[in-house]
């Protein structure tokens, strides 16, 4: 059994501006057009690309690598739209037209590949994302943050579309806190960014792209715990260093 402390393969990482426009949440979702219609277009590729994924596990174990590479893309660049837009407002810079991972933006998301995937899992993994689909449901409103919509973030329109959101109501206090006082309270920050981190998780596991089931888990904060690099070693009675545990490697980080 895997250990339940063990850092989760899909890492989600986020930083929160230190000086947040306090009007800028307010025009956002007209500047978030462009990548609208974009992302409609990658989540139909995401879509196809799943279901040719889904065949090449069942015949080969294996998931092609290009094809996992472009839907890593499109869950990355999903959540940086999302993290500038209003599923946390955590930064005031645009997010960059790209798959790749931009090193010095603030949101992240890496996904390592996996060498082999067991073909039975592939038949039963939404059916076992059933109790991660009703805690979603409560986290961003109908359990489906990531699907045919193309990621799209056209406002506050999509949490009441969607029922009752969690995750929309703390971004829209924190939204009114930054335009009063300036400022994004942290703790508030933190508790969004590990619901939307709960929810790539999930579409990552259902999208095939790992055997590792998610836990039940709310990973608070920017930084995910498998980014996170070792601490220092502290030194045996003897004074010579004992070993610790090797830092998790975040790819193109």
């Amino acid at each position: 059994m895997t250990d339940p402390r063990t850092p989760y393969p899909v890492r989600v990482d986020a930083a929160l501006d230190p000086s947040l426009s306090r009007w800028l949440w307010l025009v956002k979702w007209v500047l978030l057009i462009p990548h609208v219609v974009v992302l409609f277009f990658l989540w139909v590729g995401f879509l196809v690309v799943g279901v040719v994924a889904f065949f090449a596990i069942l015949f080969t174990g294996r998931y092609p690598r290009s094809l996992f590479d472009y839907n890593v893309g499109v869950l990355r660049w999903s959540w940086r739209v999302h993290h500038y837009g209003y599923w946390a407002l955590g930064t005031d810079r645009y997010p960059p037209f790209t798959l790749a991972d931009v090193p010095d933006h603030p949101a992240h998301l890496e996904v390592p590949y996996p060498e082999r995937l067991s073909r039975g899992l592939i038949f039963v993994k939404w059916l076992l994302a059933i109790p991660h689909y009703l805690v979603l449901a409560l986290f961003v409103g109908g359990g489906l943050w990531l699907g045919t919509r193309g990621g799209g973030d056209d406002g506050w329109n999509d949490a009441a579309n969607a029922g009752v959101s969690l995750v929309g109501l703390l971004v829209l206090i924190a939204a009114i806190a930054l335009l009063f006082t300036g400022r994004y309270p942290k703790p508030l920050f933190d508790f969004v960014i590990g619901m939307d981190r709960w929810a790539l998780r999930v579409a990552a596991y259902t999208a095939l792209m790992t055997d590792r089931y998610p836990p039940f888990r709310l990973d608070l904060g920017g930084t995910d715990p498998g980014s996170v690099p070792a601490g220092p070693v502290p030194p045996s009675p003897s004074g010579i260093p004992t070993a610790g545990p090797s830092a998790p490697v975040t790819a193109g980080r």
